[in-house]
């Protein structure tokens, strides 16, 4: 008896499931588990190499009749367990998962551009003709276990500004990690980033490395 109320859901959610994803431009998957003691749907969609990326789990308590999903709660320690008391409940509950799931895959995209982004700076710097007006001036160090240095230098073909900050750390192997970055820009930004610097110098805070 219980069962069929299991078999109805799945048999609803195919439906919704795809148009959630489709609303995204992706293709949903679910796979059915009726053997386990409380029957499980898991809800997927095949990223690279055939992988599936799981975005929601749904259980069956056959006895109680009720669908839940089970989240583990990091303060203390413990899986809990959320009953879905009706088909609108375990839809809305399917679409957040996806739309976190989606939101996850952006932000890791976003980092992953970053990088990317950084590093063809480095290079592009590389290939440019830089004049460097200032030598490395330090602005930062503590011991011989920190420097920050700085140094200004302007593009001989755009006439715009670039701001280097090395950072240099001292391992316990005594080997040097250093950490480039460069900042280019123009001058009508120069005159507005030098003006919001000075107006908040105050809210900053100093190295604290004891």
């Amino acid at each position: 008896m219980s069962i069929e109320w299991f078999d109805r859901v799945c048999g609803e959610l195919q439906d919704q499931l795809e148009s959630i994803c489709e609303k995204y431009d992706q293709i949903g998957h679910m796979s059915i588990d009726r053997g386990a003691k409380h029957p499980r749907i898991e809800f997927y969609v095949e990223a690279e190499d055939d992988e599936r990326d799981y975005f929601c789990t749904l259980f069956f308590d056959p006895h109680n009749e009720d669908f839940y999903i089970e989240t583990f709660d990091f303060e203390y320690e413990q899986t809990t367990r959320t009953i879905l008391s009706d088909i609108e409940d375990i839809v809305d509950t399917i679409h957040d998962s996806f739309h976190y799931y989606l939101n996850d895959d952006i932000e890791d995209d976003v980092e992953n551009d970053y990088e990317y982004v950084e590093e063809e700076n480095t290079e592009f710097l590389e290939e440019i003709d830089v004049e460097w007006e200032t030598p490395e001036v330090t602005a930062f160090i503590y011991k011989d276990e920190v420097e920050v240095t700085y140094q200004f230098g302007v593009v001989q073909e755009t006439g715009d500004g670039v701001l280097r900050r090395i950072n240099r750390i001292r391992t316990d192997e005594d080997d040097i990690i250093k950490d480039e970055t460069n900042f280019i820009f123009s001058k009508e930004e120069a005159s507005t980033i030098i003006a919001m610097i000075a107006s908040h110098m105050d809210s900053l805070s100093e190295f604290d490395l004891q």
